[in-house]
């Protein structure tokens, strides 16, 4: 079923709970597949929402976790060792729990948390690394109003980000998009670029290899759904396929620290380079370069917690996300705070996005819980108006203890 991607939803927590005297509790269930029909896919759709919640964003019309209301989220990590018998142990490269809270105003005023699991053997069990569940609820009452499947969800409002960086500051005739990673996360950023920018000719793709099955499905995926691009290069190097890219959309999955370099040489005049994932970058090479953040919060938090120094050559290590090293490049001098510049800023019309043709463009989009609360919500009041999902019920009346 898809979506209208200009339809209006009205506010449906606030209508349906608030003014309601009942004092029967029940939520709406999404499997996987009732989100699908509730289009969680919408590429288009999901590009628009992003955009009002970057724009409440910056209004301060929003809350999320941490001392600072613009936490990522709440982590929990397994060790890797312990002296209690049977403790979970991270044996995997990606073992973690993960809560990530938030609440969302505009039309949206709804809170929600998306809650996950992640481990990198589940691969083995044919399973992804990580599974995600979201929830969302009524703020005026706290009522649960949705459980809905995640990892979908997260997926495409992660891609759109990158689609709507595409759309306020790609140059106007990008015709060469480059994928560096050719997982879920980048095939999202495919589909949401390809809706703000459907002149794109020439995508190419870095995967592990030239024969690496990720980077053959990306390529088959394109061919079937992209007829309008002439030409699919499947690229051996970082070089390869940064060198004549438009946009370069960065979603590479990697061992910690082993984040493949970029060189400012290899970008032409104009390019977009969008981080969302890994980023390794010399600091001397990106100081003159246009530098865009969705929130600066959120990277101090990282610091603070990654707490990184330098080598024994005294350089400053690098942290594998790029709005990270931004704040670590304002710690040691080499940029100043106001040369970032949020996201958020160019959608509201505070500050210029691209002002010319031959400007080169950072772009650290590293996801927010209210992200997926606004891509949440919205297809939660699709789900509403077209009868999708299972009602399940908690109480007709709470029960005296």
């Amino acid at each position: 079923m898809k979506q209208n991607r200009n339809v209006e939803f009205e506010p449906a927590g606030r209508k349906s709970n608030v003014e309601s005297e009942s004092t029967e509790v029940s939520f709406l269930y999404l499997s996987e597949d009732d989100m699908v029909d509730a289009g969680v896919q919408n590429a288009a759709r999901c590009v628009d929402v992003m955009e009002e919640m970057i724009g409440l964003l910056e209004d301060g019309d929003f809350l999320m976790g941490g001392p600072y209301n613009d936490a990522h989220g709440l982590m929990l990590y397994f060790p890797k060792k312990s002296p209690i018998k049977n403790f979970p142990i991270n044996n995997s490269r990606d073992r973690r729990f993960i809560a990530m809270p938030a609440y969302l105003g505009g039309r949206f005023h709804v809170a929600g948390e998306k809650w996950y699991g992640s481990n990198g053997n589940n691969r083995e069990l044919g399973l992804p690394r990580s599974i995600l569940m979201m929830m969302l609820n009524d703020v005026e009452t706290g009522k649960p109003l949705a459980y809905m499947s995640g990892n979908l969800l997260s997926s495409m409002r992660t891609g759109a980000m990158p689609g709507m960086a595409a759309k306020h500051l790609a140059v106007n005739d990008a015709k060469v998009l480059s994928l560096l990673g050719c997982g879920v996360v980048n095939k999202a950023c495919l589909m949401s670029i390809m809706t703000v920018r459907p002149d794109i000719e020439i995508i190419k793709l870095k995967g592990s290899s030239r024969t690496s099955k990720t980077a053959l499905r990306m390529k088959e995926y394109i061919e079937d759904h992209y007829p309008g691009v002439k030409q699919v290069i499947l690229c051996t190097t970082m070089e390869e396929a940064v060198r004549d890219a438009d946009i370069v959309s960065e979603a590479i999955s990697c061992m910690y620290g082993q984040w493949p370099e970029v060189k400012k040489e290899w970008m032409k005049p104009g390019l977009l380079y969008i981080s969302s994932s890994t980023f390794n970058m010399e600091y001397s090479s990106i100081v003159d370069l246009k530098k865009v953040i969705d929130n600066y919060g959120m990277y101090e938090n990282y610091a603070e917690e990654d707490e990184l120094g330098y080598d024994e050559n005294g350089i400053r290590k690098h942290s594998g996300c790029m709005g990270e090293d931004f704040v670590y490049m304002i710690e040691d001098g080499l940029i100043e705070r106001d040369s970032l510049i949020r996201l958020g800023e160019i959608i509201r019309g505070k500050k210029p996005g691209r002002e010319s043709d031959e400007e080169i463009i950072l772009v650290s989009l590293e996801g927010m819980p209210i992200e997926d609360v606004a891509w949440a919500y919205e297809c939660y009041s699709y789900a509403l108006i077209h009868d999708i999902g299972t009602r399940l019920k908690v109480w007709d009346k709470p029960r005296a203890f």
